[in-house]
Formats: C-alpha cells, sequence, structure tokens
C-alpha cells in the first residue's frame, strides 16, 4: 500500500500537510437541483409529494404515509426480538450514554442587584425534534442512541424518527434501539423528502423545530436547505482520526485503529504522528499485514492510499501543535501521561487517552457522544450534546429605581444611534 510519509523536517512539509487535508466541501450543484425540486414540492404537496419519492426510491407500495409509520408495539417487539447479547449491549451502551449526557443538563439562573433588578437565564428544552437514521443494508443503531437520549435527556416532548427502509428491509436492531431510546414516532421514510417533511410538515408528518442525524449527500444537501426553517446539528464531512504515538504501543492496534475510521469510506482520513521513525515503520509494516484479512479491505486501502499519512515529528511538543492546526474529529493519545497531555490540545471533536482507549469505544459505549466535528470545523464547534436541545432566554426585570439610572444610560447611547424612539422609551421611565 502506498501510505503517504512524510516528517516536519522536509522543506515543503507545511504545504504536504495543506493538500493531504485540503478536501473539497462544496455542494454538488447536480445534487443540490435535485434536493431543492424535492424540498419544494414536498412543501407544496405534502404526503402526496412524500410518498410519490418514498415510493419510487425506496421501491416501496405504500397508499399513504400512515402506511409508513411503524407502531411502538413493532418497536418493543424488534427489543425483544434480540438477541440476548445484543439486547444487553443496547441496553448497556444506552445506560452509559444517558448518565455521560445528564450531566450536561444546563440550569436556569438569576441575580438581584442592589435596587432590585433582577437578571438571569431561563433553559427551555426543544418541543419537538426530527432524528435522521441511515436506513437499509448500513443502519447503525448507535446513530439511534447517540441523538436520541441527549434529546430526551433535555426534555424534548417528541422525537420524530425516519428511516429509510429501501425494499420493506427493516434493521430490528434500529427499532430496537428506539424502543430504548424512547422514540415518540417512527417514519419509513428517508432522502432529501424525509428532511422535508420534518421541516415543512405535512398532513401526516409533524414539523418539528430541528433536525439531526447523518445521511448521505441528499440528506446533507436538504438539512443546508431547510436551515432557518429549521434547526439542524451540523452537516459533517468524512469520518477523521488522528493518532499521536510516542512508538510504545503494539504497532497492530494503531494500524487498526487507523483502519477503523479508513473502512467507514474511501474520503475518511486517517493520520499518525510519531517521534519514532522507526515505529512508523513498524505501524507500515502492520497495515500491510493487516489489511489483507479486512472485509472492506478495498475502501481502506483507497482511504489510507488517497487520504492517510503516517508523519514523523521531531517530539510530542510538535505532534501537539500540528494536532491543533488539524483539529481532528478523533483524537488517540496512545502515550505515557496522556491525561496531562491533553492539555496540550486545544482543538479536536473528542480525545481517547491512553492506549487502551481506541476510538471504537467512543463510536458505540463510552459514554460521550460520537456526532463530532470534521473537516477542521472543531476549532470552533462541539460534539453533539444536551446543549443542542436546549435553549436559552434571558430574564430581565428592572425595578423603578434601576430603570432611573438605566433609562439615562440607554436614551443616551439611543440618541447617539440615531434611534429617538428608542431613547423616548427609556425616558418616559424616568421620575
Amino acid at each position: 500500500m502506498n501510505i503517504r510519509r512524510f516528517s516536519t523536517s522536509d522543506s515543503d512539509f507545511q504545504a504536504n500537510l495543506k493538500q493531504l487535508l485540503a478536501f473539497e466541501t462544496a455542494q454538488d450543484d447536480s445534487i443540490d437541483v435535485v434536493v431543492a425540486n424535492i424540498l419544494k414540492d414536498v412543501k407544496n404537496r405534502g404526503d402526496a409529494a412524500v410518498l410519490e419519492y418514498t415510493n419510487r426510491f425506496d421501491k416501496t407500495n405504500a397508499s399513504k404515509i400512515s402506511e409508513l409509520e411503524i407502531s411502538q408495539a413493532e418497536l418493543v417487539a424488534a427489543l425483544n426480538g434480540l438477541p440476548a447479547d445484543q439486547r444487553v449491549a443496547l441496553q448497556t451502551a444506552a445506560d452509559r450514554v444517558r448518565s455521560y449526557h445528564e450531566k450536561q443538563l444546563m440550569s436556569s439562573w438569576s441575580y438581584t442587584e442592589a435596587d432590585g433588578t433582577l437578571l438571569g437565564q431561563q433553559v427551555t428544552s426543544l418541543d419537538r425534534v426530527g432524528l435522521y437514521v441511515p436506513g437499509g443494508k448500513a443502519a447503525y443503531p448507535s446513530s439511534v442512541l447517540m441523538n436520541a437520549i441527549p434529546a430526551k435527556v433535555a426534555g424534548v416532548q417528541e422525537l420524530i424518527m425516519v428511516v429509510p427502509t429501501p425494499n420493506g428491509e427493516k434493521n430490528q436492531l434500529v427499532l430496537a434501539a428506539a424502543a430504548v431510546c424512547g422514540v415518540d414516532r417512527v417514519f419509513c421514510l428517508g432522502g432529501a423528502q424525509a428532511v422535508g417533511a420534518l421541516a415543512y410538515g405535512t398532513e401526516t408528518v409533524p414539523q418539528v423545530d430541528k433536525i439531526v442525524g447523518p445521511g448521505n449527500a441528499y440528506v446533507a444537501a436538504a438539512k443546508r436547505r431547510v436551515f432557518g426553517v429549521v434547526g439542524i446539528d451540523m452537516v459533517a464531512g468524512p469520518s477523521e482520526i488522528l493518532v499521536i504515538c510516542d512508538g510504545k504501543t503494539n504497532p497492530d492496534w494503531i494500524a487498526m485503529d487507523l483502519f477503523s475510521q479508513a473502512e467507514h469510506d474511501e474520503l475518511a482520513q486517517s493520520i499518525l504522528l510519531s517521534p519514532d521513525a522507526g515505529f512508523l515503520d513498524q505501524v507500515a509494516a502492520s497495515i500491510e499485514k493487516l489489511v489483507q484479512e479486512m472485509p472492506r479491505k478495498e475502501i481502506i486501502t483507497t482511504s489510507l492510499t488517497d487520504r492517510g499519512a503516517l508523519i514523523h515529528v521531531s517530539d510530542l511538543d510538535e505532534a501537539a501543535e500540528i494536532s491543533n492546526y488539524i483539529a481532528p474529529e478523533h483524537l488517540e493519545l496512545s502515550i505515557e501521561e496522556p491525561l496531562a497531555f491533553s492539555k496540550k490540545i486545544k482543538h479536536a471533536g473528542a480525545i481517547f487517552m491512553g492506549r487502551d482507549t481506541c476510538e471504537a469505544l467512543g463510536d458505540y459505549c463510552a459514554g460521550p457522544n460520537h456526532v463530532l466535528p470534521t473537516s477542521r470545523t472543531a476549532r470552533f464547534s462541539s460534539p453533539l450534546g444536551v446543549y443542542d436541545f436546549q435553549k436559552r432566554s434571558s430574564l430581565i426585570m428592572v425595578s423603578s429605581e434601576g430603570a432611573q439610572v438605566l433609562g439615562k444610560v440607554a436614551a443616551t447611547l439611543a440618541y447617539g444611534e440615531g434611534l429617538q424612539a428608542h431613547a423616548r422609551s427609556a425616558e418616559y421611565r424616568l421620575k
């Protein structure tokens, strides 16, 4: 495998790094046109349009949208029908994700100034959220857990899940996850038409306040377009992993950790930083050896060849600097003192510390959310959490005494801005 190798001592290192990280995120115009037409149609014709697109794209034969809704009884039956080991694993993961996210709940607060003026913040939850879950053969029950549980912990009153079921194929583990999470309604809908139904509402599908969850290019384009009508979580790019290793971890472990993201798709990115050039050789050898046994060998090979890299750094401090520039979605610190070293990390979606902490644990059951910022957006954004399903209202109750002071300040500034009604409004309260 021809995986890229370079060093920070190379004269063209910065250029090489920028080229490695370059990813064209511009929206495909042809996809955007298709999505725009679908959304317009759904907005105008509601159920009829959603039904037509669903029957066409998912090869279903429903006569009305209500036929595509899955009952709570069917969700519970899916849960009860799971093999014992899967049910235990699903419940364990759900419990851990819930426990972690309960720590994120924001509280309302206020304080009263000496003159009796009260200022504060009131925290409330969103009323209704839409959850998009990929369906068919590529089904992700972990995605249900990571999106539904923080919404429920936040206090969202109604959670509407949409999941495509091509050829009527329902994934029982996904349905079981919906039951475990307490999802309120589930529709067998997918694609841009499902996003449109959630954003605008139809005769059968309720309009939501926010849409979360991953999807293909058409789903991502639809989420972009409806943002503003509803909130969205993010428009995520390909999966990423950056590993910083001191050279003392089993190279097979590191190779497989790189594979864990590379197997997602050909555009995924896996990078290793190490001050030990000999260790990079060992990992390269492990990659060549282990990739032969991987079912998704071709995807991994393409991903590592096109977007992967093994980078030699002068020391771990330099690795931290590069990591902060890359701002990876997933960062593994496979080193001696990872907790202390983590203080040097400013930008990362999630930080996995220690040789035993593989990224895959975070995908399923560690507890923190696996919906993370990609494509260097960890420089300014954060993992999905309870915060995304709560909002804040400012509280302001000015006392009569306080109005005498604040009124003069506000009026002076308002006159300075040429907004006389603002100023007069404040001055009316002056005694």
